[in-house]
């Protein structure tokens, strides 16, 4: 029992840190991206949405898969650390090297000839972000939020205020490049400080072996999955326009807050707290299951209800030249809303210890979206159908994934679906009545988005409590001692 209460303790503070630096870091990060969408263009955005394909590949070159088999290894030591060091700025270095060479070809491929000099000051953050792996990967591993959470909100400010200063000096694209690159910097810098940690001077190929006997599928899956999910940006800013893929990258960014940021919060904290119950069978088993529906229960009702206030919510935010990125927002948020349940299915087969599983998957599930993709493209159906793919792809790998990590602990496909499907449909019917009522209502965006807002909450909130959802009464419970200890603060 005491061990019970230890890893609940654990796991709630994790995720309270965790969902803080995710409204404190990704909040701030969101005011930053609406001021500089008002100062830039979306060309400026397109721009940047053409390389971050290079950018995402190359940092999961670096990490190699060992960020996770080091927190998944519970007897790593000072040696295992320092090899993985060694071995990531090594990577780091040379795939800067090939960026910064390939970069005249890169910018002929998208006929734009300012991303030579972009790709190679862009590239540089991946030989600062080789420096943060191994801190970040010890804070994860105690499940230790709170210094992550301040470095990463200390990053977000400092780099938006110089990138915003920019922007209002004319700089331009030049605003987005130095954001990155400040952020990058400072993260790596507050997590080395924060960590105090050095590595030794030792290289053991014993260690190597070890863990790249296990990270190796992860990186190998990791390639295809990020590649996958950034092809995107390379075909809209190929065969389409800057401007397009402007759109396009902002309303994934504006998606993200959301659906990417809560799913990194709870798979960066349930990794950690679950590889602790490995060998557990049946407890292993219960703990996902809570967590399965605990996440459902948060992220459907909000990908939903920001899909259905959608345009509204962009003119408020962004304003009038930004309204061409709707539609594209609308699908992210709906192929967004299962994102979670994704990452925590996977999560298993790491716990498990089955990166060859994980690669498996990851091959095979390209081979249908990569299909669709080409038959958008041949058939020439344009920009929103091409988008509508992401929405297919990620109900199919829903299936895939829950199908595989199910067996794994006796969790089967048709026990998780019913245990998600209530809260998906009650989410369902709150966004269909939502969107409804937004079409009705001749106000303006601002109050129009108010009273859908309302309508909303108020509706999901009933239907949980009419169909007797559990996980209202834990979200509930939770929240009782915060809002109690805030009372008192307000009020003193």
């Amino acid at each position: 029992m005491k061990q019970e209460n230890s890893l609940k303790k654990k796991t709630i503070s994790g995720l309270l840190w965790s969902f803080g630096d995710l409204m404190g870091n990704q909040g701030i990060q969101f005011i930053i991206q609406i001021i500089l969408a008002r100062l830039l263009m979306p060309e400026d955005f397109g721009i940047i949405g053409m390389i971050l394909v290079f950018v995402a590949l190359s940092n999961s070159l670096v990490d190699s898969g060992f960020t996770q088999a080091l927190i998944r290894d519970q007897k790593a030591d000072q040696t295992d650390y320092s090899t993985v060091f060694y071995f990531n700025l090594g990577v780091s270095v040379v795939i800067y090297a090939a960026l910064f060479f390939s970069a005249p070809l890169i910018s002929g491929f998208f006929e734009v000839s300012q991303l030579t000099s972009i790709i190679k000051v862009l590239a540089l953050g991946v030989i600062i972000n080789a420096f943060s792996i191994i801190p970040r990967a010890m804070f994860t591993k105690e499940v230790n939020f709170k210094v992550q959470a301040k470095v990463n909100m200390a990053a977000s400010i400092l780099s938006g205020v110089v990138a915003v200063a920019m922007a209002m000096t004319g700089y331009g694209v030049w605003s987005l490049v130095m954001r990155m690159l400040l952020m990058n910097l400072i993260q790596a810098l507050l997590l080395v400080f924060s960590r105090k940690w050095l590595p030794s001077l030792t290289f053991s190929m014993t260690s190597f072996r070890k863990l790249f006997g296990f990270g190796w599928k992860l990186l190998v899956s990791g390639l295809i999955d990020t590649a996958y999910n950034n092809v995107y940006y390379m075909i809209i800013g190929k065969q389409y326009s800057a401007g397009a893929l402007g759109y396009y990258t902002n309303a994934a960014k504006f998606s993200d807050v959301a659906t990417q940021s809560l799913t990194a919060t709870i798979q960066r904290v349930t990794y950690p707290v679950l590889s602790g119950i490995q060998d557990q069978e049946e407890r292993l088993k219960q703990s996902f299951k809570k967590v399965i529906k605990l996440s459902g229960f948060l992220i459907f009702p909000l990908m939903v209800g920001v899909a259905a206030v959608a345009e509204p919510l962009i003119l408020l935010i962004f304003g009038a030249k930004w309204i061409d990125m709707v539609p594209y927002f609308q699908l992210l948020a709906i192929a967004g809303m299962l994102y979670p349940i994704h990452a925590l299915n996977l999560n298993i087969l790491q716990v498990k210890g089955r990166s060859d599983l994980f690669l498996y998957l990851e091959i095979i599930k390209t081979i249908v979206p990569t299909l669709l993709i080409v038959t958008v493209i041949w058939m020439d159906l344009g920009l929103t159908a091409l988008v509508a793919t992401v929405v297919l792809d990620s109900f199919i790998s829903l299936f895939i994934n829950v199908y595989f990590s199910g067996r794994e602990i006796s969790y089967s496909t048709k026990e998780q679906f019913l245990d998600l499907l209530p809260i998906f449909t009650i989410s369902v019917v709150m966004g269909s009545v939502v969107y409804g009522i937004g079409n009705l209502l001749p106000f303006t965006e601002l109050l129009t988005l108010t009273i859908q807002i309302g309508i909303g909450v108020v509706l999901y909130i009933t239907m949980c409590k009419l169909f007797n959802i559990k996980e209202f009464d834990t979200v509930y419970k939770l929240l009782v001692p915060v809002i109690k200890k805030i009372k008192p603060a307000k009020t003193g």
